[in-house]
């Protein structure tokens, strides 16, 4: 069983989290990278990030800061803040690290992360996806997940204010 302060450690700074990449590459792990809002965590979340998590060693996901969701979803989102949604992701078990990012797009984050796998859930095309040329660049590969139909968090945020 894991404690609220291992659960709370997952949750890094981009120095933090460097230092921990520098670890994991000396113990020859593989490092896969997501990335998304993660408001309303669901179905289709816990499915495609234990897809996620199955392609690596290890499992860095970003979140999009409150900001970042705000330019990208409107007002009214995010429902959960960052924090909050970082803490939820830190405490699953497929997920090693938890880093928050202020831009639109993990671009930068993905450059300095240098993953081997990079994964999205949904209907994306690798030349849609930031961060997928650099992965593939660099010898990696992107994965996409099916999306689990019927499930998404518009949907769950429609349904709730019916």
């Amino acid at each position: 069983m894991r404690s609220s302060q291992a659960i709370a450690a997952k949750i890094m700074t981009p120095e933090q989290l460097q230092r921990q990449l520098s670890v994991w590459r000396l113990q020859n792990k593989t490092i896969a990278f997501t990335n998304g809002v993660f408001d309303l965590v669901h179905e289709g979340h816990i499915f495609s990030l234990s897809q996620a998590a199955a392609e690596a060693d290890v499992l860095v996901v970003a979140l999009n800061s409150d900001d970042s969701v705000r330019r990208l979803k409107g007002p009214e989102r995010p429902l959960n803040t960052a924090q909050a949604r970082a803490l939820v992701m830190a405490a699953l078990l497929m997920v090693d690290a938890v880093i928050i990012f202020d831009e639109d797009t993990p671009l930068e984050l993905v450059k300095q992360v240098q993953p081997q796998v990079m994964v999205k859930g949904g209907d994306y095309r690798p030349e849609q996806i930031a961060g997928a040329k650099e992965v593939i660049a660099a010898g990696g590969r992107v994965v996409i997940n099916p999306l689990v139909e019927g499930i998404s968090t518009t949907a769950i945020i429609a349904k709730m204010r019916q």
